[in-house]
């Protein structure tokens, strides 16, 4: 197909019809149906300004009146279209307010979510794959080029001040087929969908969701639930990311409706394009936006060693959360399974400036404030601390390696809460970062904050902290605990106060603050947090309590600045 739309999304198929020419943007079929629901949409709602030149035209034809209008426009002189056509006379005798219509459905057309998907394969009327990103490009010029075209023969006269607007895609995909899975394999229902390549971006990429918090858990499936869609699987409507979760390879197949939260993936989790790993069978699989009526399960597929996540294709999981949180709950479980323990927190890989370096990892729950005290560290640090990366900032691994506890990470990036960052952040971060809900509670911007090689490379950890964000008083922003027993109970415990980043309100607890994997299995993990804080113990590792305040009224910001405080003194010992 040449094109697909939704209802805040349009994906244009380059390979199949791809437009070099102004003309060529307004007959197309994709401009057609656009124009149209936007005329439909002045009319709904009611627009008199807009109506004013619409309903000149015969009702059942405006749409096609309007687009020759608009050809016309990009050859001709007003006084010679007006004489071409009665109605072309009086719509130009409001040339001011066609004026305004061409404006307001360009910014709706921006305001859309707009994807170009280019296959490794090209057809005469599309564009070759090794002219991938120089299309995005070219498209964008075009659409640019028509808008201003139109606007500035309405307008009179050229425009003072351009602005390049990103007018064309805000994303592109270069996609191809990998069937990993043999003919009687019962995951070749997949086969058909196409794997990513290679993925554009221009900055800002800003999306909006049905959802902006994240609810419940993922409990684990009795059968594989790949059973309950795999003859109805409409396999041309998905995209397959190929990701390194941790040291995980995770194929995740989304439906083209959450087009948005397949490419944020390529900010959290390392990208591997198909050539590096075709025909590699996963370690895990996960489907989201499934055609059934269920909540999202995870299940371990023994025959095959494939942990399998599935969400069902409906508002409900419409928001990135879902997507990010499975995976981690896939990975997690593979990590139990190993006798490895995940750990919902941040972990800092420090150097002072004296050239010593430390370890630091926090625990907590969402809106604990780990990322917030670690930000208001590197800001409050300075020049006293060298180099400061972030080998996890959400989720990530403890393992026994020589004796001793060694993380690793499991993202390359951050799912920050805009909320509760210093002012100016997401200034920063713009270039890189993907926005989401940006003008609603809970924000967030997803950035890269480490490479995938920074984060497997393994890292003795040094001090563990448990991140409490509800205690209003305390001796000092970081207590430590004086043994084992002791320190577990507040780990396992797992409280915080809800910040609003899921449905939760109030005092809450999670076991080992961890929903996704150590919940699932806590006898498995109670037998792994014994191990490994038994080692901690004896190696001499400072475990205990960093007070972040971030849930206490009106410490949102000093709460993580205090601890930071007090955290960089005991570093500085």
């Amino acid at each position: 197909m040449e094109y697909v739309t939704g209802k805040r999304q349009v994906v244009l198929n380059f390979s199949e019809k791809f437009c070099k020419t102004t003309n060529e943007v307004l007959s197309s079929d994709c401009f057609k149906e656009v124009w149209s629901k936007y005329v439909k949409h002045s009319f709904d709602s009611e627009n008199q300004a807009e109506l004013t030149v619409l309903k000149l035209f015969p009702r059942k034809k405006v749409v096609d009146y309007t687009i020759n209008l608009f050809k016309l426009l990009l050859s001709f002189d007003l006084d010679e279209i007006a004489a071409m056509d009665p109605f072309y006379n009086q719509a130009l005798e409001h040339k001011e307010v066609v004026y305004d219509l061409v404006q307001n459905f360009y910014d709706y057309w921006r305001r859309l979510e707009r994807y170009a998907v280019i296959m490794a394969r090209a057809t005469k009327d599309g564009v070759e794959s090794n002219s991938f990103v120089e299309a995005q490009t070219e498209f964008n010029s075009v659409i640019l080029k028509t808008y201003r075209t139109i606007c500035e023969k309405l307008y009179g006269e050229q425009f003072p001040i351009y602005r390049q607007l990103p007018a064309g895609v805000n994303a592109a995909l270069l996609i191809a087929r990998n069937e990993w899975m043999k003919k009687d394999s019962p995951y070749y229902f997949l086969a058909k969908a196409e794997a990513i390549e290679q993925i554009l971006i221009r900055p800002p990429f800003i999306s909006y969701s049905a959802k902006n918090k994240r609810t419940g858990t993922y409990p684990e499936a009795k059968e594989n639930p790949i059973n309950w869609i795999k003859d109805n699987f409409k396999a041309n409507e998905y995209y397959c990311y190929a990701a390194r979760v941790g040291s995980a390879l995770t194929y995740v197949y989304f439906h083209r409706d959450y087009l948005a939260h397949g490419i944020t993936l390529c900010n959290l989790f390392e990208f591997v394009p198909l050539s590096d790993i075709k025909g590699e069978k996963p370690d895990c699989i996960y489907i989201f936006g499934a055609d059934y009526d269920d909540e999202s399960y995870f299940y371990h597929d023994e025959e095959n060693d494939i942990y399998v996540g599935i969400a069902p294709h409906n508002d409900s999981i419409d928001y990135f959360g879902y997507m990010k949180k499975m995976m981690l709950t896939l990975y997690n479980v593979s990590m139990i399974k190993e006798g490895n323990l995940p750990i919902h927190g941040a972990c800092v890989h420090i150097t002072m400036k004296d050239g010593r370096t430390k370890n630091v990892v926090i625990m907590g729950d969402s809106g604990a404030g780990k990322s917030e005290s670690l930000e208001a560290l590197s800001a409050m640090a300075g020049d006293n601390i060298s180099a400061q990366l972030t080998v996890f900032d959400d989720m990530g691994t403890f393992k026994m390696v020589n004796g001793h506890v060694v993380a690793y990470g499991t993202e390359i990036g951050a799912f920050v809460r805009l909320d509760d960052m210093t002012s100016g952040y997401a200034y920063k971060e713009m270039d890189r970062a993907i926005f989401m809900n940006p003008d609603k509670t809970n924000s967030r911007l997803v950035i890269p904050v480490a490479t995938y090689p920074q984060i497997m490379k393994g890292y003795h950890v040094d001090m563990f902290l448990y991140a409490n964000n509800y205690d209003e008083e305390c001796e000092s922003e970081v207590e430590f605990y004086k043994n084992a027993d002791e320190a577990k109970e507040i780990f396992i415990r797992g409280a915080r106060r809800a910040k609003g980043t899921t449905q939760e309100l109030g005092m809450t607890e999670s076991f080992f603050a961890n929903p996704f994997g150590p919940v699932q299995k806590e006898k498995e993990t109670r037998v792994i947090i014994d191990k490994v804080f038994k080692q901690l113990f004896e190696d001499g590792t400072p475990v205990g309590v960093l007070h972040t305040r971030l849930a206490v009224p009106g410490m949102e910001h000093d709460g993580p600045r205090l601890a930071a405080a007090k955290l960089f003194e005991l570093l500085g010992k």
